[in-house]
């Protein structure tokens, strides 16, 4: 049974896309003075309202985990901005056409796509110090999307992400 279970995680995190994940920060800062935060009102995050419901409370739940609250008069703003694209279809099948003799030669040869490209969605969180007016900290994430995907499915996605965003916030010195 303890073998089942094993195995039916291990398949689990292996079915599960890849959750990649790119930080950037303001070298110098005091990180330690920021402890409550809030979302810009006017945020045009890219998502549907739903959609950034979901993120919303899934960094809600992940910045008190971390000991932030959120407030009327925060320390610091988040900004969430967001995009989707395709990756380029790489799987092909060539098809070639040739033929020749007495020094002559031709061909013909084109590339049919083999499967539907992936959609993924990049998605940049920003730290903004609205008293300084400058960006301290940055994450900016790619993942492969579902727009069929069902609402439990996208919270556990937004769930993931928040998740591994925010393991790398406060930076490491």
């Amino acid at each position: 049974m303890k073998f089942l279970k094993t195995i039916i995680l291990l398949l689990l995190i292996i079915s599960c896309a890849p959750i990649r994940v790119n930080y950037d920060f303001e070298k110098g800062t005091n990180f330690s003075k920021y402890k409550t935060y809030n979302y810009y009102s006017d945020m045009q995050t890219g998502l549907s309202e739903l959609d950034t419901k979901r993120l919303l409370d899934a960094l809600d739940t992940e910045m008190t985990a971390k000991g932030f609250v959120l407030s009327d008069t925060p320390d610091f703003f988040i900004d969430i901005k967001s995009s989707e694209y395709q990756e380029v279809q790489r799987n092909t099948v060539g098809v070639g056409l040739g033929g020749g003799g007495r020094n002559m030669g031709g061909g013909i040869s084109i590339g049919l796509p083999i499967g539907q490209a992936n959609v993924n969605r990049q998605i940049a969180i920003d730290f903004v110090d609205e008293n300084k007016k400058q960006l301290f900290w940055q994450a900016v994430t790619e993942s492969s999307f579902n727009p069929n995907a069902t609402p439990e499915k996208r919270e556990q996605l937004f769930n993931a992400l928040t998740e591994k965003v925010l393991a790398a916030y406060p930076p490491k010195k």
